[in-house]
């Protein structure tokens, strides 16, 4: 039965860009797939990045790794990368995940359960998770991994990069043995000097650019689109939508497509969106509904049942997101729980 809006999750477009990153980066990927793989749903596409020969994936809450184990198995590393938070240590070790320990409390914590295999992130100056330099743990039994991560990888020019790759690499010396992990997806597109031991990206994977815009060696991911529920002509002087944020100027024909805020679709997509339909990019008008959205299609075959690409192969993530004044990662993640999820590949 169709369905108002469906987001289509492109598997092997998915794998291409795991090993594209490979190719960049000159490392092997840990794919991140926390937030439900950034909400294309991390059963399907964790499944077959191990399929593509991932065997180490990251999360960021327990309860993400506890679902995530049931679906792939006793065979792959998984962390934490909240780390061990108070009274957690029990359900970690049940799941076999393992925490990123970020504080002196946590580290406490895990050893009182008894300790194993963890990791340690250093933050390098990003001043979000993890030890300070000069407050980094000395090695310890069970500790498999060191990361850090970069504050402006979307932005190679800045300084603040190789300030911190150079930061993490003399602390990392620390950690004899342990598996060093620097590059997020933008790092990645850094240098080898970036890669250290893994990468571990997360948005390239899903389809976004490493600096925020269209990169050829990325292929789109996901698709969200939306069927056309109503098409009416709009007479000149008339107007479309909440508050009459949209007066048609001269006759207009209107699309309502069968997604809105509810789905996933920003109420900032209006009014500089553009979705694609008809072999066209047409601008989304008037307000972004809780259910529907209107998009000018004058001039256009367009019909009751076809279907508009909000972003996708035809409307690239992060011309869509930088249209709605947000990033690829919000567009994503916005995605409701409402919207199915179809897979292909």
């Amino acid at each position: 039965m169709p369905v108002p809006a469906l987001l289509t999750v492109d598997l092997n477009a998915l794998a291409a860009n795991f090993h594209a990153l490979e190719a960049v980066g000159a490392a092997p990927v840990h794919p991140v797939v926390k937030a439900d793989s950034y909400g294309l749903g991390a059963a399907a596409c964790a499944t077959r990045l191990m399929t593509e020969g991932a065997r180490t994936f990251f999360v960021a809450r327990a309860s993400e790794g506890e679902v995530l184990r049931a679906v792939l198995g006793p065979e792959p590393a998984i962390y934490v990368l909240d780390g061990c938070l108070a009274g957690r240590a029990p359900r970690l070790k049940a799941a076999d995940l393992r925490p990123v320990i970020n504080t002196a409390v946590q580290l406490a914590e895990w050893r009182a359960a008894g300790g194993g295999r963890c990791g340690v992130q250093i933050d390098t100056g990003m001043n979000r998770l993890g030890f300070r330099i000069d407050d980094a743990p000395e090695p310890f039994e069970g500790l498999d991994l060191v990361l850090s991560h970069l504050a402006c990888a979307d932005d190679p020019s800045e300084p603040m990069n190789a300030r911190q790759r150079d930061a993490f690499a003399v602390v990392a010396q620390r950690y004899p043995g342990a598996l060093r992990s620097f590059a997020n997806s933008g790092g990645a597109f850094l240098g080898p000097d970036y890669a250290f031991d893994a990468l571990r990206p997360g948005i390239c994977m899903y389809g976004g650019g490493p600096e925020g815009r269209p990169d050829p060696r990325i292929r789109a991911v996901a698709t969200l689109s939306a069927e056309v529920l109503q098409v009416r002509d709009v007479p000149a002087g008339e107007t479309v939508g909440y508050s009459r944020k949209f007066l048609a100027e001269h006759p207009t024909r209107i699309a309502t497509c069968g997604a809105g805020y509810a789905d996933g679709v920003l109420r900032a997509y209006s009014p500089t969106g553009l979705v694609a339909v008809g072999g066209a990019l047409r601008p989304i008008v008037g307000r972004v509904s809780m259910d529907v959205c209107a998009v000018d299609v004058s001039g256009l075959d367009v019909a009751v049942g076809d279907t508009v690409e909000l972003f996708g192969a035809q409307r690239n993530i992060d011309e869509a997101a930088t249209a709605a004044g947000t990033i690829a990662y919000e567009l994503l993640t916005s995605i409701t729980a409402r919207v199915p999820r179809r897979y292909v590949g």
